[in-house]
C-alpha cells in the first residue's frame, strides 16, 4: 500500500492551500479516508475523515469551517482543501487509510500512513 501525498508548501497566514494524496495498493473505494498533522514538539493529531463514500465527514474543532476533505474514488484520491491558515496549522500533514471513519480519531485508527507533506503558515 502506497499513499502519496503532496500538496505542501509555505503560504501566508489567510492563504489557502489544497492537498492531496493518491492511494495505491488498497481497494481505496471501500477505505474511510483521513488527514493527520503533527507540529514540532507535539502528538500526531486528528484532522478530518471522510467516509468511503463521502457521506459522513468529521472536522477537528480547530480546522471545523476553514479545512474541507473530499474524495474521487475514480482517480483514488483524498484531497483536503485548507483555507483561512493560521500559524498554528503549521505542521507535517499525513494522510491515511483509516479503520472508521468518526471525529476524534487516534493514530491507532490509522490502517495505512502517507510519507507526509509540509504545510508552513508565517504570520
Amino acid at each position: 500500500v502506497q499513499l502519496q501525498a503532496s500538496g505542501g508548501g509555505l503560504v501566508q497566514a489567510g492563504g489557502s492551500l489544497r492537498l492531496s494524496c493518491v492511494a495505491s495498493g488498497l481497494i481505496f473505494r471501500i477505505n474511510d479516508m483521513g488527514w493527520f498533522r503533527q507540529a514540532p514538539g507535539k502528538e500526531r493529531e486528528f484532522v478530518a475523515s471522510i467516509s468511503w463514500r463521502a457521506s459522513r465527514t468529521y472536522y477537528a474543532d480547530s480546522v471545523k469551517g476553514r479545512f474541507t476533505i473530499s474524495r474521487d474514488n475514480a482517480k483514488n484520491t483524498v484531497d483536503l482543501q485548507m483555507n483561512s491558515l493560521k500559524p498554528e496549522d503549521t505542521a507535517v500533514y499525513y494522510c491515511a487509510s483509516l479503520t472508521r471513519s468518526d471525529i476524534d480519531l487516534r493514530v491507532s485508527d490509522a490502517r495505512y500512513w502517507g510519507q507526509g507533506t509540509q504545510v508552513t503558515v508565517s504570520s
